[in-house]
């Protein structure tokens, strides 16, 4: 399988790329290898691998995501360096 100039402008103007004229060759080549590559592997006989779900077999050893508090209200207030009763003071963002 070899693609030929014009694939390759076509292939390009899709792109929305800009190919010096001087590079062309080499971006031919370059893709020429690349879908002979391809083709290699396409006539790999893989009847008897099983496709893969994932890549690994290990199952998610996190621990449950459970939402709780660790910090109470009045130990989460105590560093800030402003406050207002019950909430934080901050600078005015909005004008």
């Amino acid at each position: 399988m070899s693609t030929d100039l014009a694939t390759l402008r076509q292939l390009a103007h899709l792109s929305r790329l800009e190919l010096d004229e001087s590079k062309e060759q080499q971006m031919l080549g370059a893709l020429n290898e690349i879908l002979d590559w391809v083709d290699q592997l396409r006539q790999l006989d893989t009847s008897s691998v099983e496709p893969l779900v994932h890549l690994s077999h290990e199952i998610n050893v996190l621990r449950p995501d459970d939402a709780h508090n660790t910090v109470s209200h009045q130990d989460g207030l105590r560093n800030a360096p402003r406050k207002d009763s019950d909430y934080f003071r901050v600078p005015k963002v909005l004008e």
